[in-house]
């Protein structure tokens, strides 16, 4: 097995995975063949294009992924490749990253850009409609597709560019190690259903009802929540949100760390809630992020 696998530096249920330079230099030609545009038009081609992602790691990939992914104690992934090359660019991370998500499972369609996909941008001045793109906003913790229809087992996040950039940090907090998990989670409020919508900037038209909290087949608490989206019907309601949304960013418990131009931070949707702190302010302020969110393979 050529890449690395250990321990972060802040916790031990989050893995970390260094791929060399080498192996990298091995997915050059296997990536060529597929191009952006046929990864978006033809799906089949991105099973090819993750085969040949696995075929490098002697399918010992795609098992460590799903392995890690799946395993409550652990269930966040930061893969870190070696790109100092000009030639590992913007368009190889997105095949990287499409290769990832198809070890794993299928990525849901993203109805903000209408791909299996998102590419957005963090900047100094946005008019958009979402804390999603507010660089001086804490991105507060919250777990994704609370929205939408389909389920949502997991999600990518790799960060393809940055310039100017202080602060900003990933922010991650394990629902286990959470204080506030008992206590919350069996309040009978968290386990009514809540209206969910979105701003006009995510393309979704309808909204759909859910509880904040559920149960896995392991009877363990599992949660679905985020600030902004919940449109609460009485008074009880929108005061859990308040004690939940306090209890949250108030916990000693949430791990903060830089991620690397290039890496990728690959979690479980339903016991890791994730964030990022705000940026210091600069005029030339930019971050392009790319996101994959999807389903396992059953």
């Amino acid at each position: 097995m050529s890449f690395t696998i250990n321990s972060h530096k802040e916790t031990n249920r989050v893995r970390v995975i260094k791929i060399k330079h080498e192996d990298l230099d091995r997915l050059v030609f296997p990536f060529k063949k597929h191009t952006i545009t046929s990864l978006e038009y033809k799906p089949f081609t991105r099973f090819t294009l993750a085969k040949s992602l696995d075929e490098v790691f002697e399918n010992k990939l795609s098992k460590t992924l799903i392995k890690t992914l799946k395993d409550r104690n652990t269930g966040t992934i930061i893969i870190e490749p070696e790109i100092s090359n000009k030639k590992f660019d913007k368009e190889f991370l997105i095949k990287l990253s499409t290769g990832f998500a198809y070890l794993v499972g299928n990525p849901n369609f993203d109805s903000m850009t209408g791909k299996y996909y998102a590419r957005f941008y963090v900047k100094h001045q946005d008019a958009s409609d979402s804390y999603l793109r507010k660089a001086y906003t804490n991105l507060d913790l919250h777990t994704d597709g609370t929205y939408v229809k389909e389920k949502t087992d997991w999600l990518i996040m790799t960060k393809m560019e940055e310039q100017n950039v202080r602060g900003g940090e990933s922010v991650i907090l394990h629902l286990d190690d959470w204080e506030h998990l008992d206590e919350l989670s069996k309040d009978p409020v968290g386990k009514e259903n809540f209206l969910w919508g979105s701003p006009k900037s995510k393309n979704t038209e309808y909204k759909v009802e859910h509880p904040v909290f559920k149960k896995d087949k392991d009877g363990k608490p599992i949660i679905s929540y985020i600030d902004q989206f919940p449109e609460p019907k009485s008074m009880k309601q929108g005061l859990f949100l308040q004690k939940l949304s306090d209890a949250l960013e108030e916990s000693k418990k949430k791990i903060s760390f830089p991620l690397p131009v290039g890496s990728t931070i690959f979690s479980n949707n339903y016991f890791w809630l994730h964030g990022r702190k705000a940026f210091n302010e600069h005029s030339g302020l930019s971050r392009e992020l790319l996101r994959i969110r999807g389903t396992f393979f059953n």
